[in-house]
């Protein structure tokens, strides 16, 4: 298996949000995806992806329907998709992905998150090229077989396929997200979930109280209302 296979089952097994965060997470991308396509799913492939993702996660219907139109309301704010970039203690990349609705204090936040810890905010460019940035999808299995649609999906950027416990994983390249997308709907092959993820390209082990250091500025900065997502190049293990 490949570095995606290991990644996701490492990051399985470390750090799922609570439900109500990814409800709110989930919330955000709706309203995102509706600003930029509009409230139809049947036209709108970024606002079909995030209500398969809310399913995903079992969001109640009523809530995404809610939400839906809420985004489409003129007065209902945009988010801004923001990425922060810096170390952790013991030379930790750490990339941070945020949506906002206002970024003077989501910076401020991130910032003092850094500080606080021992960590130091970086500019912009300054750790994400040590991270690959990925799409996936996670589709239903029953009656395929990953070896011959990984032949299959190959055309269409995918990288690598394997299957697991609920179902099997397509990843590719962030830029083949559309086309993937196209060629699953097009051979009705139900799409469970999807999005988007930034593999390190290495990742460094440390001690365990090395380990606690960096943990603590993880912990104070998912906690953040404004933040989705969270990556790293600390080793992470399965145990």
């Amino acid at each position: 298996m490949g570095r995606a296979f290991e990644f996701r089952k490492a990051r399985k097994m470390k750090r799922w949000a609570a439900m109500s965060k990814a409800f709110t997470r989930i919330g955000k991308d709706i309203v995102m995806a509706v600003k930029e396509g509009g409230p139809d799913p049947d036209t709108n492939a970024r606002l079909r992806a995030v209500i398969q993702n809310a399913k995903a996660v079992n969001m109640p219907k009523d809530n995404i329907e809610r939400a839906i139109k809420r985004a489409s309301d003129k007065n209902q704010g945009d988010f801004k998709e923001v990425l922060f970039e810096g170390y952790a203690p013991h030379g930790i990349a750490i990339l941070v992905e945020t949506a906002t609705d206002n970024n003077t204090r989501t910076v401020a936040n991130i910032r003092s998150y850094f500080n606080k810890c021992d960590g130091n905010l970086g500019t912009s460019g300054s750790v994400s090229f040590m991270f690959d940035h990925t799409c996936n999808f996670r589709i239903n299995g029953e009656g395929l077989d990953p070896e011959e649609l990984e032949l299959e999906m190959i055309d269409f950027g995918a990288e690598e396929v394997f299957a697991d416990d609920d179902g099997i994983l397509i990843y590719a390249p962030f830029e083949s997200f559309g086309a993937i997308q196209a060629e699953l709907e097009s051979k009705n092959i139900e799409i469970l979930s999807s999005g988007f993820e930034r593999i390190p390209q290495v990742t460094k082990k440390l001690s365990p109280e090395q380990v606690e250091d960096v943990e603590k500025l993880l912990e104070k900065i998912e906690e953040d209302d404004d933040v989705q997502n969270v990556y790293h190049t600390m080793e992470e293990t399965t145990d």
